[in-house]
């Protein structure tokens, strides 16, 4: 039996966490103000062997990277088309309320809709498009509780080493006392 559990073990992929999505973008400087300004992700540095024109950001346990496109065609054509039921990258939201008094404030278009009709279970949702046209989804799909339909022991949940760790302004490499803490959250 305990060997059939570590073999178990060793077929599971070991993968920890998401680590980040990559945008292509027709202007970063443009995107990466929207991504800092609207949804509140912050510029850090990047390698310096990176010699293409880009930007990474990070926030929330998740990076996102900007890369200047080469080619637009590879971009959304329709920049203003808004359809949930698309491509698009989700955000877990505490303040649903603040977050649309945010997208009001800066101009940006958005469909508002709940999903589901109990009050502990239905799912606040607001979707909008990026400066390139990909969408972006906030909610509060903390109400939805995830069902397995499979082994339940397969799920894995990000431990203290998902996130990597940061250096806050003044600290060195070397300064580990410097940097926050990782949390298991």
């Amino acid at each position: 039996m305990e060997k059939e559990k570590e073999k178990s073990d060793e077929s599971k992929p070991p993968l920890m966490a998401l680590n980040h999505v990559s945008r292509l973008c027709r202007d970063v400087k443009q995107s990466l103000e929207f991504y800092t300004k609207v949804l509140g992700f912050v510029e850090t540095e990047r390698p310096a062997s990176l010699d293409f024109d880009g930007a990474w950001l990070f926030n929330y346990g998740v990076g996102i990277h900007l890369v200047q496109a080469k080619d637009e065609d590879k971009l959304p054509s329709n920049t203003d088309h808004l359809d949930p039921m698309d491509n698009h990258i989700s955000f877990q939201c505490e303040d649903m309320e603040a977050l649309e008094k945010r997208l009001k404030e800066v101009n940006v278009k958005y469909i508002k809709r709940t999903v589901g009709e109990q009050e502990d279970a239905a799912i606040d949702q607001l979707f909008f498009n990026d400066p390139d046209g990909f969408m972006v989804e906030i909610c509060n799909c903390e109400n939805l509780e995830l069902k397995p339909r499979g082994s339940a022991d397969a799920i894995r949940l990000p431990g203290d080493r998902h996130a990597p760790p940061v250096s806050l302004p003044g600290s060195s490499d070397h300064e580990d006392d410097t940097r926050l803490p990782q949390t298991n959250s």
